[in-house]
């Protein structure tokens, strides 16, 4: 279950209602899905043919249709991050800087964690949402944020796109932001 960590105060943010409040507040949607429906086999798998990956999205076919209808949705691919990945190193500095886009950013965790840092309001400051198996995020189009990993580095994640290209990233320079 998703939980947030606001970092001006260190706050802690738990449960699924109370997250899911926060991050509407913040204009963030959040939704749960069953992560028990994987496979087991899949469940902690972070290498994945491509027929894995097919088998991960058809297993959530239902709620990948459901969300795409109703907010826009058009295409979508599953991203798969290990110590396995080459170059994982490089390419999490890539993703570790402060960026926009001009359309959502979506991540519905199937296996693994991972971490969205998010711009919230002017009171909140920068957040931190924890995503697990069974976490589904949408950051909003223009809202400055990035996503990394856990200590652990894997992950198994549905992205949902508008663009069929996928979305490119702007870079957001903010004196504001301290990594922590």
């Amino acid at each position: 279950m998703a939980e947030v960590r606001i970092r001006n105060t260190d706050e802690r943010i738990q449960g699924e209602e109370k997250v899911s409040a926060f991050l509407a507040e913040q204009g963030v949607l959040y939704e749960h899905w069953n992560p028990s429906k994987l496979p087991a086999e899949l469940q902690n798998k972070f290498v994945l043919s491509d027929e894995e990956k097919q088998q991960v999205l058809e297993t959530y076919d239902t709620e990948i249709r459901d969300l795409a209808s109703r907010r826009g949705y058009q295409t979508w691919d599953i991203i798969t991050l290990s110590e396995a990945t080459p170059n994982l190193d490089e390419l999490l500095k890539k993703f570790e800087q402060v960026h926009t886009h001009t359309e959502d950013e979506v991540r519905a965790i199937t296996a693994g964690k991972g971490i969205f840092i998010i711009k919230g309001s002017d009171e909140v400051g920068y957040f931190d949402v924890e995503l697990e198996a069974g976490d589904v995020i949408s950051v909003p189009e223009n809202k400055p944020h990035f996503f990394t990993l856990m200590d652990n580095k894997q992950i198994v994640a549905v992205r949902l796109f508008i663009e069929t290209e996928g979305w490119i990233a702007h870079p957001f320079q903010d004196p504001s932001f301290k990594q922590s």
